[in-house]
């Protein structure tokens, strides 16, 4: 990625600029992002809170069920209710924003496919990605620049 990312909901009432690259990519097959995104699997951008600037609107936090894992809040446009980004943990200081509402969604790829123990059975995972049947050891897949960034957002 090159330069910084604009993003925003449907009706264009929520506009956001990512200031950086994101620590990392999920593409999380799980139940949970299949119901709530209404897809086959959702693409995070994971990155500080801090470096997703708004620009225009404020969307609205809604507390999302989860099926036991950890809890979670969308934050969605209060017209279209789009969603674009997440906090899990009740860790506002990581965002996970939505690749699909990038204006170049095709600008991010994933570096990590999650919880394909639920992935539908017609996807094809490219090979040159890993993939992992639950959740994986980011200190083991994560660039060092990333769990450095990660480190200081969490203190």
């Amino acid at each position: 990625m090159t330069g910084a990312l604009d993003g925003g909901c449907g009706c264009g009432e929520i506009r956001y600029r990512l200031t950086s690259a994101p620590m990392f990519v999920h593409c999380c097959h799980c139940l949970n992002c299949q119901r709530q995104t209404g897809s086959a699997f959702v693409i995070n951008l994971l990155i500080e809170a801090e470096r997703v600037e708004a620009v225009r609107g404020v969307p609205i936090p809604i507390a999302a069920p989860t099926d036991g894992g950890s809890p979670q809040r969308i934050f969605r446009c209060p017209k279209c209710f789009v969603g674009v980004w997440s906090e899990y943990g009740g860790r506002p200081e990581v965002r996970f924003v939505r690749g699909g509402t990038l204006d170049d969604p095709s600008a991010v790829s994933p570096d990590v496919h999650i919880y394909v123990r639920s992935k539908l059975p017609w996807i094809k995972l490219p090979e040159s990605v890993p993939a992992f049947e639950v959740y994986y050891d980011s200190k083991t897949l994560w660039p060092a620049a990333s769990l450095e960034r990660r480190k200081a957002a969490l203190g």
